[in-house]
């Protein structure tokens, strides 16, 4: 490639990959902008995070623009009024999670601003957020029937049902995050001579080694031999034209996986617009804990680093709550 013909490549690239500033962080300086771009481009690894975050900055520095506040005049009042009045596109508040994310965004961003000299002070670091305290979480679950008939619907008389059957399986039979289970490479599922185990690449770039239950193992195993060979860096997980073909090795990125599983929740006849991946995370947790499992061992499963956080993934309390409620002799 000649010089010309890749130096127009390399700006092609960078305008499709760097965070580009707005108006009001190119106003403000040199510093302002390298901040901005090494926030976005070098700080966060995280693509989820990364995108969430720049929503939330880009929307205040939008919010800033239209009122012609420039960066050097954001104050905690302004910063905090911002926060308070924060809306969604019909105009109803937005919910306090959403708003302390936001919250938690602006504080970082800035930390990077005054590291870089573009700023003095941190207006978002003595802002208070709404207060927030969650007992349960609200992601519905499946029940252990509903789980059962969700595999059982699933026709593997195809490529694409037996990935579908071993994708599924092993969101339910490991507890991990839809995340992870895209990053699976071939190499990610291996035996030790003893049993087949998963390798999994988690949140916050935890690696964690699962085993695989003989069901999931045969699972994986019927998908891996009708899909043939392939190097050990590649997917473990691949998209699929129609039937039994192959469509180029491409994997199966999270999106695919939330509409793949909404597809087979609705042959099942289950209600696809409530379950999504994450149920079967929270149904996991749940039928251990019903089964009297200890919960630092469930905690352990679901890479909890806070028991507390395992807790809200717990659906036993609304059992509960129905019996004593049903009880009321009125």
């Amino acid at each position: 490639m000649d010089e010309g013909n890749a130096a127009k490549s390399h700006a092609v690239w960078a305008t499709a990959n760097e965070a580009v500033p707005p108006a009001i962080i190119e106003d403000a300086g040199p510093n302002a902008r390298f901040a901005y771009r090494e926030f976005f481009d070098a700080e966060i690894d995280n693509s989820y995070t990364r995108r969430a975050y720049r929503h939330a900055v880009d929307r205040l520095l939008r919010w800033c623009e239209r009122r012609g506040i420039p960066l050097s005049q954001l104050s905690p009042w302004l910063i905090g009024e911002y926060v308070r009045t924060l809306s969604r596109a019909d105009g109803t508040p937005t919910s306090k999670p959403t708003k302390k994310l936001h919250l938690a965004a602006l504080r970082h961003f800035f930390d990077r601003l005054v590291v870089r000299h573009a700023v003095p002070l941190n207006p978002a670091a003595s802002v208070r957020g709404p207060r927030h305290s969650v007992i349960e979480g609200r992601t519905p679950a499946l029940s252990t029937s509903q789980a059962r008939q969700l595999l059982a619907r699933i026709d593997t008389g195809s490529l694409v049902g037996l990935r579908d059957r071993a994708v599924i399986g092993v969101l339910i039979y490991t507890a991990v995050r839809v995340g992870a289970v895209a990053k699976l490479r071939r190499r990610d599922f291996f035996t030790d001579g003893r049993q087949w185990l998963f390798r999994f690449d988690e949140k916050g770039g935890k690696e964690r080694i699962i085993p695989a239950r003989h069901d999931l193992e045969g699972f994986v195993s019927d998908y891996l031999s009708a899909v043939g060979d392939a190097p050990h860096t590649a997917a473990l997980f691949v998209s699929m034209r129609r039937g039994w073909e192959v469509a180029h090795r491409r994997p199966l990125h999270t999106g695919d996986i939330l509409r793949m599983v909404r597809r087979r929740l609705r042959r099942a006849g289950l209600p696809a617009d409530t379950l999504s991946c994450h149920s079967f995370r929270t149904t996991t947790i749940t039928n251990l804990l019903e089964q009297g499992v200890p919960l630092e061992d469930v905690q352990h499963l679901a890479g909890h680093a806070d028991p507390r956080t395992t807790r809200l993934y717990d659906r036993r309390r609304r059992e509960i709550t129905r019996n004593i409620v049903e009880r009321i002799a009125i």
